[in-house]
């Protein structure tokens, strides 16, 4: 029975694998044939650890193997999953559409952009798309101590990387008059007063839901306080402008909130002789007002931000966008603070922004994966307001599928060791630049006795078989003998099947990883591929990122 059911594991094992392009999951592959064979459902308790065997023997074939060997065992999972159309996930509808839609992505220009921005930037792009309208980048930079200078450059750069419709570009820096005139009309209407109050008073004030001395000031004395705030008559934190709310509101965070302060250093980089600045919640809903910005999609740590700034519209009589506010996006694997990312490049611990340790897009562009694939992933997530953790596993499914076809197929040795095979007849291995399309071409790897092989794929085996060419023993030493040419015998026993070139044909090829650089060789035409992706087979997708007399760099993208 063990045999049985370890048969039909292995063709789940295998039809998950077609489906999904990657080692099968096990969880998934449990779940399906559970539900497939509810015969089985009384082995349960015995099916995980003849499952984990399985997953390893899949693991071991050759990915462009695995549609053949499904073919053979199972035909009718093949054609039943290939003619299955996925559901696409469409985002939700917005109301208040008639007309089109304006929206806008507001980043700081602290850095470049990174995953998480990624995900607001393409959900408003897709709707934008979908309703027709404008697209506003609005640079937020109206706190000094949050700009870089560099920013300027490199935030353009991700949103052209991007590809998204944006419709014009919009400097906070460049309204501050703007919004000293909305601050002077707010005042005038009673909606805000100027607090010279000590900032630990207030907070006590404010936590006991009392007012604080400056709130019954009159309109003509905080006219005359603002005044004062835009000649330079106070030093940074004596005084700030606030906004009158509900003291007895229950969120604290939300009673009196301020809009304005003072700050003395660093300058700002585009404007000079400007000390007074707006807080984020007052040039919001200025800018979202003035621009005509008519839904706002952001995450549900906003939801504070939205409730202040419905007061400021209640006090000028504007009727606000409509609100989308999704979940947290939890992101593993990667740095994401940008003050962590510049404290590690200027230590040397990341070689740039577009370290592979990063989150950042240019780190994500260097690593060969495409805009269209992270837009897909972000798609994908949606607005929902439950809390998610960023997949990976997706984000890499999503750009396999953009790059697989145009990927050229290569052998990478790494940790090359050289082997001589006795006894074994001279050979030209011909190999597919790509399975299964003869019109790419073959690369022809000539066998005259002597070979390079993967280090680690060798020490402790006994029969394997170099792919596309025959099997070997190894032997003592450096030596090998010449074991036929039955690919079935390799399969029989689980013989690993691996990547070889001939003594002297390769090159120096270093692979850059999140887990370390890895060196070893690569055929010499992988030099032509700067700048694209390739894949090393039985290794994973790289982008060959230069090419010189040292040999090639590349980044290791995924499997």
């Amino acid at each position: 029975m063990d045999e049985r059911i370890r048969e039909i594991l292995f063709i789940y094992a295998l039809e998950n694998a077609v489906r999904h392009g990657n080692v099968p999951n096990a969880k998934a592959v449990m779940g399906k044939v559970l539900g497939a064979r509810p015969d089985l459902r009384p082995h349960a308790k015995e099916i995980p650890a003849i499952l984990t065997e399985v997953l390893a023997e899949v693991g071991a074939i050759p990915h462009e193997e695995w549609k053949g060997r499904l073919e053979g065992l199972a035909p009718d999972l093949i054609v039943a999953d290939t003619g299955k159309k996925e559901r696409k996930k469409d985002l939700p509808t917005l109301e208040e559409t008639d007309g089109g839609v304006v929206m806008r992505f507001a980043p700081n220009p602290s850095g470049p952009l990174h995953l998480g921005h990624a995900r607001a930037a393409f959900l408003n792009d897709a709707y934008v798309r979908r309703y027709g309208g404008r697209y506003v980048l609005r640079i937020e930079d109206t706190d000094p101590r949050r700009v870089d200078p560099e920013a300027y450059r490199m935030v353009p750069e991700d949103i052209e990387w991007m590809g998204l419709s944006i419709t014009e570009i919009v400097y906070q820096s460049d309204r501050m008059d703007i919004y000293y005139e909305h601050c002077r009309q707010l005042i005038e209407q009673g909606g805000c007063y100027v607090c010279t109050c000590d900032a630990e008073y207030f907070r006590d004030l404010k936590l006991a839901k009392k007012p604080c001395p400056c709130r019954s000031q009159t309109v003509e004395e905080n006219l005359a306080l603002w005044d004062r705030m835009l000649s330079g008559g106070f030093a940074e934190g004596q005084v700030t402008v606030r906004v009158k709310t509900d003291l007895e509101h229950p969120d604290p965070a939300i009673r009196d909130f301020s809009i304005f302060r003072i700050v003395d250093a660093p300058a700002h980089p585009r404007i000079s002789g400007t000390r007074v600045y707006p807080l984020m919640n007052f040039s919001v809903v200025v800018d979202d007002h003035l621009l005509g910005i008519t839904h706002v999609i952001r995450g549900k740590d906003h939801i504070a931000n939205t409730r202040r700034q419905r007061y400021i519209y209640d006090y000028f009589g504007w009727k606000p966008p409509v609100y989308r506010h999704y979940g947290r996006m939890g992101i593993e694997g990667v740095v994401l603070s940008t003050s962590s990312m510049r404290e590690g490049i200027i230590e040397g611990t990341y070689t740039g922004w577009d370290d592979i340790h990063l989150g950042t897009l240019r780190a994500i562009a260097r690593r060969g994966i495409l805009p269209e694939a992270v837009r897909n992933a972000m798609l994908e997530i949606g607005i929902g307001e439950t809390d998610i953790s960023f997949s990976w596993e997706n984000l890499f499914a999503q750009n396999k599928a953009l790059i697989d076809e145009s990927s050229d197929r290569f052998f990478f040795v790494p940790d090359p060791v050289t082997v001589t095979v006795a006894d074994a007849p001279a050979a030209v291995a011909e190999i597919p630049r790509y399975p299964g399309n003869a019109e790419r071409g073959v690369r022809t790897l000539a066998f005259s006795g002597t070979v390079v092989l993967p280090q680690g794929e060798t020490t402790g085996a006994d029969l394997v078989r170099l792919k596309d060419l025959f099997n070997i023993r190894i032997g003592a030493g450096d030596r090998a003998s010449y074991a036929g040419d039955d690919l079935a015998a390799v399969r029989a026993v689980k013989a690993p099947i691996i990547q070889w070139m001939p003594e002297g044909y390769g090159i120096p090829c270093t692979v850059r990883t999140p887990e370390g650089d890895v060196s070893g060789l690569c055929e010499p035409d992988v030099a032509n591929f700067e700048g694209r992706t390739v894949q090393f087979e039985r290794f994973g997708f790289v982008r060959i990122d230069s090419a010189g007399p040292d040999g090639v760099f590349c980044y290791f993208t995924h499997r």
